[in-house]
């Protein structure tokens, strides 16, 4: 099994509803944003899958986040913009961007520093 990872950051303010702490409190994070395909066999050239393309794709779905408040875009002004929830809406939205493509998702990582993130696995 090939994993090809990809990372890209964003810069996004939020805030937590209902956490009764400070993270209530409207504050930011310059976030990482990782993603790990999975591939079983290469293409005629040697690829798993192209680095360009899965980098113009993630960018492309991480555009709306960036410098942004959080809790004002779909689907954060319904639910919590944590990093668990940042990561299955990343995850929906590549797994749509990718259907059919010879790659499974292996793991979305969302980091909303250098000490903690989440990653969060399909399986």
């Amino acid at each position: 099994m090939y994993e090809i990872v990809v990372e890209q950051q964003i810069d996004a303010a939020h805030f937590l509803r209902g956490y009764q702490g400070k993270c209530e409190n409207v504050h930011g994070h310059r976030y990482i944003i990782r993603v790990r395909l999975k591939a079983r066999i290469l293409n005629e050239i040697g690829l798993a899958y192209d680095f360009t393309d899965i980098k113009r794709i993630l960018k492309e779905i991480l555009n709306r986040y960036d410098h942004v408040l959080l809790n004002e875009i779909p689907p954060f002004d319904k639910i919590n913009p944590s990093a668990e929830n940042i990561a299955g809406a990343v995850f929906q939205k590549l797994k749509e961007r990718l259907a059919g493509e010879p790659v499974t998702i292996g793991a979305i990582e969302v980091w909303e520093t250098p000490q903690q993130g989440v990653i969060y696995s399909p399986d």
